[in-house]
């Protein structure tokens, strides 16, 4: 008998590694892997044990049903971090979402009318109350939203930009990229670090139709510098019937008073950008709004009218699902009630409430044999491309003793991932981006 044919049939391991709760399909796959995976190994080095555990049949089977978008929990102070999904949502987001998945809803039916409606008509009140702008409409990102806004008021014209405002957002799209998207012919003024007011006048010609200005939300330029307000674009502009905008990128609705109660850099508000008197302003929902994945536009009517209008906007729009988390993460700041906002919980929790959650944690944890825990300062950050210059002081739980890597493995391997980083030889777990209600499953994760 030749050593291939002592390897087990894929039915008869899939039988020895069958469990409850897993499906044969998923079972049968992981057995036809495994033994290839050992045929692989046979080859290589004949002398290979060709008998295959069952378990290890089985828990691959668990794996391959397992959800490729998983929950995680974010322990590396990153409020916004991108690639774990950026903003939680809110209670009252999850439970709008519950509510309008679950069945049928009035996402494109008027009620009161008893006939078709629009989906943009759910979020316009409360956006314009809580901005002061004349209209609003959503769209399913920021970047989606800057392309729009371009296309509906400048396609085939000329749009003014300063060059130190040509930013790269996440995955290497840049601002240029998007005015050729939208079809504008971009006219570069100023300097890296300093544009002035008659850069903009001197580059107006009859095919200009429109003065942008985007705000530098994932950078800083600091030292010798110099740029124009929006305000002065709306004189420059409004007397030549060119319109303006303002990309905001992270759309803060938190005011000023607030940001320096948290010890947050200063960030121009959507409120403010908009009694600028521009005739447009653009800026994301999962930001520091702490919303949904979302590109929000608000200003004056004929500038959302004209978005509205556009063939890209039935492309761009949000679902039902988008519309729901939005609505109640903006009543949740209509109703000044921001501690409900999980990224504006983040954001203002005071130290003091920080080392306190960490000494929950560690505590939760308990002593583990050839593990030192210890909890100590950290740095926290804002993240998402918002903030840049941001440090927030915070504490944290770091795990050493063992190798930083295996425990940063083991606990990406969790039944509910944990992430946290590596500095100094140690695994980081910084408590201002666990929640409250994730305090047992990150104790569990560690002790397992």
């Amino acid at each position: 008998m030749t050593r291939f044919a002592k390897l087990p049939a894929v039915h008869a391991l899939a039988d020895a590694a069958a469990v409850d709760g897993v499906p044969r399909w998923a079972v049968v796959e992981a057995a036809r892997r495994a033994i290839a995976a050992r045929r692989a190994q046979l080859v290589a080095d004949p002398a290979c044990e060709p008998a295959i555990d069952a378990g290890d049949v089985t828990r691959s089977a668990r794996a391959l049903v397992r959800p490729h978008v998983r929950r995680v929990i974010n322990a590396t102070g990153v409020v916004l971090h991108t690639n774990l999904g950026r903003a939680p949502l809110s209670d009252a987001a999850r439970a709008a979402i519950e509510e309008v998945s679950r069945g049928y809803s009035n996402l494109e039916y008027d009620l009161t009318k008893g006939e078709r409606g629009s989906r943009h008509d759910h979020l316009r009140e409360v956006l314009c109350e809580l901005t002061g702008a004349e209209d609003a409409c959503v769209v399913n990102n920021n970047a989606a939203a800057t392309v729009l806004g371009l296309a509906a008021l400048a396609t085939d014209k000329e749009i003014v930009v300063s060059r130190g405002e040509l930013i790269e957002i996440g995955g290497s799209f840049r601002l240029p990229e998007i005015l050729k998207l939208s079809r504008g012919v971009m006219v570069e003024v100023g300097t890296t670090n300093k544009t002035h007011l008659r850069d903009y006048a001197g580059a107006i010609t009859e095919r200009t139709g429109l003065l942008l200005k985007v705000h530098r939300s994932n950078f800083a330029v600091v030292g010798f510098t110099a740029e124009v307000s929006p305000e002065q674009l709306v004189e420059l502009g409004k007397p030549r019937a060119i319109q303006t905008m303002i990309d905001l990128g992270s759309g803060a609705v938190i005011d000023r008073e607030t940001q320096r109660a948290w010890g947050l850099p200063e960030e121009p508000t959507v409120a403010e950008a908009v009694a600028t008197g521009v005739d447009l302003v653009t800026f994301s929902g999962d930001k520091l709004l702490g919303g949904p994945q979302a590109g929000i536009a608000v200003g004056r009517k004929a500038a959302i009218a004209a978005m509205r209008a556009h063939p890209l906007m039935r492309a761009l729009r949000p679902d039902k699902l988008t519309i729901a988390a939005l609505a109640a993460t903006l009543a949740s700041y209509r109703d000044r009630a921001l501690s409900d906002i999980p990224t504006a919980r983040m954001l203002g929790w005071s130290g003091d409430s920080l080392r306190a959650h960490a000494d929950t944690i560690a505590a939760a944890i308990g002593p583990i044999a050839g593990l030192t825990i210890k909890v100590e300062r950290c740095t926290s950050t804002v993240g998402g491309g918002a903030m840049p210059t941001a440090e927030l002081p915070s504490w944290a739980v770091t795990l050493a003793g063992r190798s930083a890597d295996a425990l940063d493995r083991a606990l990406r391997e969790a039944t509910v991932p944990v992430i946290g980083r590596i500095a100094d030889g140690k695994l980081w777990l910084d408590v201002r981006t666990i929640a409250v209600d994730e305090v047992a499953v990150v104790a569990a994760a560690v002790g397992a």
